[in-house]
């Protein structure tokens, strides 16, 4: 009795264990059947609906999605059995993304029906991290996702917004990210954000004209440090907002390598937009004039002396046009330059009499000489015409006398 009772007992066991085996994996099943029912038809990758909308359903990708471990219902709530509505109920994501639609709702995208979540991170039902390359919000695939609205045919369009991302792909950022393949180069979100956008208007903007210089700073901390050492970094720390910041000079989107020479060429109007007077000097000069007649990319600019980030005004000990520092400020370009060479004037005014008194009476002397000589050989000339004409007139007519 004692072996048979054994028997049984092991027999009763290795029941027991199957019955939990086979209730456990028909508990971590039921998803995959869920989506295996819905699956049946709308696995059929050419199914539409009434209005030509495609609904069929990449199982696969699916799967292998952030959402494949989900039930088909988890987002499609109105949907408990089948046949199901013709019309389901619009999918809410805040469901579980309640986080990101809190910022959502106070963006510029806060419109749900122009930006569904989709419009930015692809087919509900093949959704990759952000790490994955398959993702449309990956590094490398960020600008392209944007771009369907904000490129050339994009619905921002219509809204007035122009079109940047042409812009952008052209860039250094642009380039470092597409061309180079480096994921550390800034695209949109980097400098926008990613839900909470808000308009550069909005003080609370990472693109709000005052926070620009941090923005930057993320990625160029140094530079970013030189800024708020600067004039024009001190200027915007004390709310005075025409003072330039990084996208004033390098733009927003179609910023340039700085040693390109399209960048040099058109560096100096930059700065001239605000110091207009300097500008004026400037062009005076021979730097200037070398520039713009030969085309010359090498000729002196106003970041070549001033600096670029960190500048400084002559009295400050540090700046590179400081008096004590010319000499090697100059001596960059020029070697050997020494005392009496630093002594020009790069921004001379000959209109100013009270500033440089001696050379604005050269040009006015000058200016008279030019003018007198015209003016004289001007009238020399219409004299001299006048006395040709009259002789021509008096030997035609001593002429007709003689004949007749």
């Amino acid at each position: 009795m004692i072996p048979g009772a054994i028997h049984a007992f092991g027999q009763l066991s290795r029941l027991a264990v199957l019955a939990f085996l086979a209730a456990f994996v028909l508990l971590i099943a039921h998803p995959l059947l869920a989506q295996t029912d819905c699956l049946a038809c709308h696995g059929d990758l050419t199914m539409k609906d009434n209005s030509g909308l495609s609904i069929g359903v990449d199982g696969p990708k699916l799967s292998a999605s952030l959402h494949g471990n989900l039930k088909c219902n988890d987002c499609h709530a109105d949907i408990k059995d089948y046949p199901h509505p013709d019309h389901p109920a619009p999918v809410q994501c805040a469901t579980c993304h309640a986080d990101q639609q809190n910022q959502l709702k106070g963006s510029v995208h806060a419109d749900g029906k122009e930006h569904p979540c989709t419009s930015c991170h692809g087919d509900a039902h093949a959704i990759f991290p952000k790490t994955d390359p398959r993702s449309a919000v990956y590094p490398l695939n960020v600008p392209t996702t944007c771009g369907r609205c904000h490129g050339d045919n994009g619905d921002a369009r219509k809204h007035g917004l122009p079109s940047v991302l042409p812009h952008y792909m052209d860039s250094i950022h642009g380039f470092a990210l597409s061309k180079e393949g480096l994921l550390v180069a800034a695209n949109c979100q980097s400098c926008h954000g990613s839900h909470g956008i808000l308009s550069h208007t909005n003080p609370q903007s990472p693109t709000f004209k005052a926070n620009i210089p941090k923005t930057c700073g993320t990625c160029h901390a140094k530079i970013d440090m030189d800024f708020e050492e600067g004039a024009h970094g001190k200027a915007v720390a004390a709310g005075k907002m025409k003072a330039p910041v990084c996208s004033d000079c390098h733009t927003a989107h179609a910023i340039l390598q700085p040693t390109e020479s399209a960048f040099r060429m058109q560096s100096t109007p930059i700065c001239g937009s605000c110091h207009k007077d300097k500008l004026s000097t400037y062009r005076d000069t021979f730097h200037s004039q070398l520039g713009s007649l030969g085309g010359y990319v090498e000729t002196a600019r106003c970041w070549d002396c001033h600096g670029a980030h960190k500048i400084l005004p002559a009295s400050d000990p540090a700046a590179p046009i400081a008096p004590a520092n010319l000499v090697v400020t100059c001596g960059r370009c020029h070697a050997g330059a020494n005392a009496s060479f630093v002594r020009y004037q790069p921004h001379a005014n000959a209109r100013d009499r009270k500033l440089n008194p001696a050379l604005y009476f050269v040009r006015l002397f000058m200016n008279l000489l030019l003018a007198s000589v015209l003016t004289f050989f001007v009238i020399h000339t219409i004299l001299w015409l006048v006395r040709a004409r009259y002789d021509q007139i008096k030997k035609k007519s001593a002429e007709g006398d003689h004949h007749a």
